[in-house]
């Protein structure tokens, strides 16, 4: 499946809905509500209005983590109400909820919204090719001895469109272009070998950074904070696409371009550190929470550190993976750089 959380606004106000894109892509195709194909598959099968909201708010709730959170049993359930919306040919349910939706129609939200946790690793040594040697440093030899990554903030989670802001304390800002799982099934000390498992589906992250404030925070030897847990900062989508759809996520091309002008053409067959070695590590005398999502770290040429460029203000970015679609924003200043990287209170 490829999962789409969305909202849309009612005579009753805002409406969080979770769906499955079923044709097209994120910005122009069709999509199906969970919730609503749910309670019309169950009225056909001679379910009562009380049962029928009791079982979708435990299979088919317009939550991705409360779906992922229901295991097997919502998977099923969503896959056969899809099957008998299309089939069917439903466009409401019974209580004359709308079950299809055009992608054109919709404000995208997160492919998954406030996880327990993030947690951003490094596994393209591309990118450190291209980056330490500016830093005049030698990449760290413990870089190939352990996939190592920093804790983000999950309430800082951005969306597909949605328009980014430039924090006060950022003259420029920088995209990463990463790759991301989400984690469908919890456990500790996870072996490589079973690691697949517990991967529940796939999606596009980018990764925007503050890079001055970034650089001084680490100076100290902690971070990053501020330079990446800004308001949107962390962007995720448009679509979670389920693990079973996807053969090799090892192959999957990674295209980027600023404005119209390409400056990624990488591919996740590049990375040292894959998400099984990821997992058994942070796993490692850990408990993992289902629903948390894990960054790929960025592919070569996926940002514009390597490269000596920078983001403005009116930029568009646009992300690009095979199977996963693409994931565009737009960086905009509605504050006024504060000039300097002084705490002002």
């Amino acid at each position: 499946m490829k999962l789409l959380a969305f909202e849309t606004v009612t005579s009753e106000g805002k409406r969080r809905h979770l769906g499955a894109l079923v044709e097209g892509d994120a910005d122009s195709g069709q999509i199906i509500d969970l919730t609503s194909a749910s309670r019309a598959l169950l009225a056909s099968q001679g379910v009562g209005k009380e049962e029928s909201e009791r079982l979708t708010a435990l299979l088919c709730p317009p939550s991705t983590l409360g779906f992922i959170e229901g295991g097997g049993r919502a998977r099923e359930h969503a896959e056969k109400a899809v099957e008998q919306v299309l089939t069917q040919g439903w466009d409401k349910s019974p209580t004359d909820e709308v079950i299809r939706y055009s992608a054109s129609d919709i404000k995208h939200l997160p492919s998954i919204i406030q996880p327990p946790l993030l947690r951003d690793f490094m596994a393209f040594e591309d990118h450190l090719l291209n980056v330490f040697p500016k830093l005049n440093r030698p990449i760290p030899d413990e870089w190939y001895r352990r996939p190592v990554y920093y804790k983000g903030n999950p309430s800082s989670i951005g969306a597909h469109r949605q328009e980014i802001e430039f924090p006060e304390y950022a003259e420029f800002l920088d995209l990463e272009f990463e790759f991301a799982i989400v984690i469908g099934k919890g456990g500790a000390n996870i072996k490589v070998e079973d690691a697949t498992k517990h991967i529940y589906g796939y999606t596009i992250y980018n990764d925007f950074s503050a890079r001055a404030i970034q650089s001084a925070e680490m100076t100290v030897g902690l971070g990053p904070a501020k330079g990446k847990d800004f308001i949107g900062a962390h962007v995720l989508g448009p679509v979670l696409v389920t693990a079973d759809e996807i053969a090799d996520p090892y192959v999957l091309n990674m295209k980027c371009w600023i404005n119209g002008e390409q400056w990624t053409d990488g591919s996740s067959a590049k990375m040292h550190w894959k998400f099984e070695q990821m997992i058994a590590y942070a796993s490692w005398n850990e408990e993992l929470q289902v629903g948390e999502v894990f960054g790929s770290g960025t592919v070569g040429d996926g940002s514009g550190a390597e490269q000596d460029k920078v983001l403005n203000p009116g930029d568009v970015i646009k992300l690009e993976m095979t199977t996963l679609g693409t994931l565009e924003n737009r960086v905009v200043r509605n504050t006024p750089f504060i000039g300097n990287l002084e705490y002002p209170f």
